[in-house]
C-alpha cells in the first residue's frame, strides 16, 4: 500500500467522525489495483529491457513497446485516480524510457 493511501486510512481511522468501513475498503481496492498496474508495468519493462539484452526481430520489440504504453497508460490513470498525480519519479523508478512515453494513449487504427 502506498504512504499516501495508508496515510488516509490513519486519517479515518483518528479522525473524530466514526470510521467508515466503505471508505477504507474503497482505499484498501485503490491500493490493491496499484500494486496490480505496477506489476503489470514491471513485467513490461523487464520483457522490454529483456529483449534489448538480445537481438531479435524489430517487429516484436514494437509490440513490446506498444504493451508497456499500454500498461504504463493503465498505471498512470490508476494513480490519478488515487490523486497521485506526478509521474516523474515513477518514471525514474521503473526505468520509463521516453519512446514508451510517447506512445501513452495511443490509439491505432484498425
Amino acid at each position: 500500500m502506498t504512504h499516501d493511501l495508508a496515510d488516509r486510512i490513519a486519517i479515518l481511522r483518528s479522525g473524530d467522525l466514526a470510521f467508515n468501513v466503505l471508505e477504507a475498503d474503497l482505499v484498501a481496492e485503490k491500493a490493491s489495483s496499484l500494486g496490480h498496474h505496477g506489476r503489470k508495468v514491471e513485467q513490461a519493462m523487464a520483457a522490454l529491457r529483456g529483449f534489448d539484452a538480445a537481438t531479435g526481430d524489430p517487429d516484436e520489440r514494437l509490440l513490446l513497446v506498444k504493451r508497456a504504453a499500454k500498461e504504463v497508460w493503465a498505471f498512470f490513470v490508476q494513480r490519478e485516480i488515487c490523486g497521485l498525480r506526478d509521474q516523474k519519479q515513477i518514471i525514474k523508478d521503473y526505468g520509463i524510457p521516453g519512446e514508451v512515453l510517447v506512445r501513452l494513449g495511443a490509439v491505432e487504427k484498425s
